[in-house]
């Protein structure tokens, strides 16, 4: 009889046990637990962007359409302009509100947070529906008459209008806009009456005031320049706090008497509120990142666009003081629409 001693015994032991895990690592195993995935785009996507007026009639979409060539370059799929038009922008903030794609981002300016106070009937809540992204620039505008009037400075023209009160016309882009605001701003502080012309956009409302149909308007400088420069207009001043560097020559309203005045145009891009945080800080970066890009800097540069970026909590905190700051107007002017 042949004794089996304790080395055999725990090499057999050893060997078994090696058997077994050898099958239990082959086996199929249950997946280890994983966090959410972070949402991203897909690839090939198209990503839009809604513009809230017509194609090449505002700053708003030339910006748009500056920066979204060097964001479609990042990210490698395309990145389309979709321009919706009307109601005072209404529609195209509107269709922004209610995309549910996580592909759809919206163009705003000033008219966005007037429009919360100005317009009863909102479809979409401007704070709850949607969610800044970035302030991407912004523009001074100026005061600028036709040539004819008997003034070349604030003091004058206030005076003029007191002793001639409704005889003065000013001209806008359409009701609830930056230069309605600014007309109405300049009325409350100098105690003066003059009659708001509404038009559908700047550039009719800059054509009458070259014709001589209307006395006077805000509109924005890049724009008027030529006009001013040419001698076809007369600029009274510029509405930031500090000169436009675009042209230091022209005096600011807020240094003619009225310190408090300032407004400018400012353009943004906003998202649906339900679109993931990551996607919206995503936007963000690529954004930024384009408006540092040396012909981006030029191109807007040289049409005296100021590049703002940073980041979207300092955009919502812009959105709420514009919203505030127009409330004001609206209720001293006793202004709204329906």
């Amino acid at each position: 009889m042949v004794e089996v001693g304790f080395p055999f015994f725990h090499l057999v032991k050893r060997a078994v046990a090696m058997a077994a895990g050898a099958f239990l690592l082959a086996a199929p195993q249950p997946a280890l637990a994983q966090g959410p995935a972070s949402p991203t785009w897909p690839d090939g996507a198209n990503i839009r962007v809604i513009v809230p007026f017509p194609g090449g009639a505002s700053t708003l979409d030339s910006v748009v359409r500056v920066l979204t060539p060097e964001i479609n370059r990042y990210l490698g799929s395309p990145v389309i302009v979709d321009n919706k038009p009307g109601a005072g922008t209404v529609i195209g903030v509107d269709a922004t509100a209610k995309a549910a794609d996580n592909l759809t981002f919206g163009g705003v300016a000033n008219s966005y947070t007037v429009n919360h106070t100005l317009v009863k009937t909102l479809p979409y809540h401007s704070t709850r529906d949607l969610q800044p992204v970035v302030l991407m620039a912004r523009t001074a505008n100026v005061l600028a008459v036709r040539p004819g009037l008997p003034f070349n400075n604030v003091a004058d023209l206030v005076a003029w209008a007191k002793k001639n009160p409704g005889k003065l016309s000013y001209g806008s882009f359409g009701n609830g806009t930056t230069a309605h605001f600014a007309g109405e701003m300049l009325k409350q502080m100098a105690g003066i009456y003059m009659v708001h012309i509404p038009y559908r956009g700047q550039g009719p409302a800059m054509t009458d005031l070259l014709a001589g149909n209307i006395d006077l308007m805000f509109g924005n400088l890049p724009d008027f320049l030529p006009h001013i420069r040419s001698g076809k207009l007369k600029a009274l001043g510029t509405t930031y706090l500090t000169r436009a560097p675009l042209a230091p020559e022209i005096p600011t309203v807020a240094e003619q008497g009225y310190p408090k005045f300032e407004t400018d145009s400012w353009y943004g891009l906003v998202a649906p509120a339900g679109m993931p945080r990551e996607l919206v800080q995503k936007m963000n970066t690529l954004v930024n990142r384009a408006l540092q890009e040396p012909a981006v800097r030029k191109n807007l540069g040289e049409r005296g666009i100021e590049i703002v970026g940073g980041t979207s909590a300092k955009f919502g905190e812009h959105i709420q003081a514009e919203i505030a700051k127009y409330a004001q107007i609206v209720k001293s002017a006793n202004m709204q629409i329906d």
